[in-house]
Formats: structure tokens, sequence, C-alpha cells
């Protein structure tokens, strides 16, 4: 049976990761189907990484595939996107600053799948409600240059009363480094004499977070 038929008899719950992307890419070529098409895609990573490296993968890896031209590498890249910004709105009906796990599950999609690391600034009202965020720093795969000057010219220009740093680790080891324990003290210390407390400073791995906060740096 044919994927899209068996959607339509037993729903999509029935279907293989394979056989939902075939579904997307829809035709094959003359020596191979949608599926076959479909599995070659996921193989191309670990088994239990299949579907999350479909954010990874690049447009142009995947017109590398025979079979896979732009229109459908194009499909394949916005059901990754879309599966993001679906995890980002469940998370944002529980967001509550106060609970680190709750800004963990928002920010989690969104962050996992960076390749380099990238800091947030979350600036937060009195009753910590999000004010606004900021991409401070975009960096290499394993470092990012951070301002604690830029830190607070964005908190005072806004008004904020409270900060959050959230930054992701491309590694996928959420464990902080001597660059994140040396940042987080000087912030915590301008926060201080700014009279804008940090309330956190998290990191996101690959499923995992920490927080700072929660491990007593804090």
């Amino acid at each position: 049976m044919k994927p899209y038929e068996k959607f339509l008899k037993h729903g999509a719950a029935s279907l293989t990761d394979a056989e939902l992307l075939a579904i997307i890419i829809r035709t094959g070529t003359r020596n191979a189907s949608a599926l076959s098409i479909a599995q070659q895609i996921l193989n191309r990573f670990e088994q239990n990484r299949q579907l999350n490296s479909l954010h990874h993968i690049t447009m142009q890896e995947l017109m590398g595939i025979d079979g896979i031209g732009e229109v459908k590498a194009v499909k394949i890249k916005c059901i990754a996107e879309l599966s993001t910004r679906m995890a980002k709105q469940h998370a944002a009906q529980t967001l509550d600053f106060k609970m680190p796990s709750s800004i963990a599950d928002y920010y989690m999609e969104q962050m996992r799948h960076e390749e380099v690391e990238k800091v947030l600034l979350l600036l937060l009202d009195t009753k910590l409600h999000l004010m606004e965020e900021y991409l401070l720093s975009k960096g290499t795969v394993n470092a990012s240059l951070l301002s604690v000057r830029e830190v607070f010219r964005h908190a005072l220009r806004a008004g904020a009363c409270k900060i959050v740093l959230l930054h992701n680790h491309p590694s996928g080891n959420c464990s902080p480094s001597m660059e994140d324990l040396s940042i987080t003290k000087k912030i915590i210390e301008a926060g201080k004499l700014m009279e804008i407390p940090l309330l956190d400073h998290l990191i996101v791995g690959d499923g995992c977070y920490l927080s700072l906060k929660e491990h007593g740096y804090i």
C-alpha cells in the first residue's frame, strides 16, 4: 500500500517517518519511488536524529539527491520550520519566566538546531512579562562574543527591570564552559550596580537545558 493510500485508510499516525516524508515529496523518478527518495534523505543521518536533521540539511544538499528539485527542497525545509513554530506555540501557553524549565521549553526548538552559538537577551518588566528579546551575539561553532555593555545598553533603552540570558551549545552538550560562568559573573555584578538583576542564564543543548540559577551560580 502506498503512503498516501495508507494515510487515507489508517491515518497519519500509522505512517513511518519515511512514509510521511514521501507524501510531502509526492512523486519519484523513473528509478526511485517517492518513498525510496524519502528513505535516502533520512539515511543520511543517525537513526535517532533523522527527523531533527531536516533542520540541518541545506537546500543544496537536498537538491543533490536525485528526485529532489527546488520545489520539493523548499517544501521539506518549510515542514521543518513548521514543526519548530508549532512546538514554540505550544510551549508559549505555559511560558513562565519564574520557571527555568518553562523558558527552556519555549526556546528549545528555536535554538537546539542552530549550528552556531547564539545568545538571546530577554528583557522583562516588574511582573516578569517579556518586553523584548534581542539576538546579542551569533558566534562560531564553539564560541560567541558577548559584551556586558551591550547587555545593559539594551536593558536601559527598553526600561527593563530584570533580564535573562539564553544561549545554545551546537555540540548538544548543555554543560557550562568557563567562559559561560565568567560572563555570567560579570553580568551579575554589573546588574547589581545597574539595579537590573540577572534572573537566570540558560544553556540549551540537544533536547536538554541547564539553568545556572538552578545550579547555584546565580
